[in-house]
């Protein structure tokens, strides 16, 4: 399984049946720091009731509550596109 399909995975378990979308845009960093030819940068884009109500960093904390383990051995760099249905 690769890094983005690990990423999808995590996310539609932390939000199912939300549109979730995982881009790897690690080629748009290739010779920067952190890149890494099997992903290591990517867009994440979720669209979840789970959202509603609740501010830009406890949206991204949902995120980063899924994909913790991910991002501290496998993921350089996330961008994050978190919307409320």
């Amino acid at each position: 399984m690769t890094r983005l399909e690990r990423i999808e995975q995590r996310l539609r378990e932390a939000f199912p049946g939300d549109a979730v979308v995982v881009s790897d845009r690690s080629a748009e960093h290739h010779g920067h720091a952190g890149f890494d030819p099997d992903g290591s940068h990517f867009h994440i884009r979720v669209d979840s009731g789970r959202f509603a109500g609740k501010g830009t960093l406890e949206r991204h904390r949902l995120v980063y509550d899924a994909l913790t383990p991910l991002l501290r051995q496998e993921v350089h760099s996330i961008t994050l596109d978190l919307r409320p249905l």
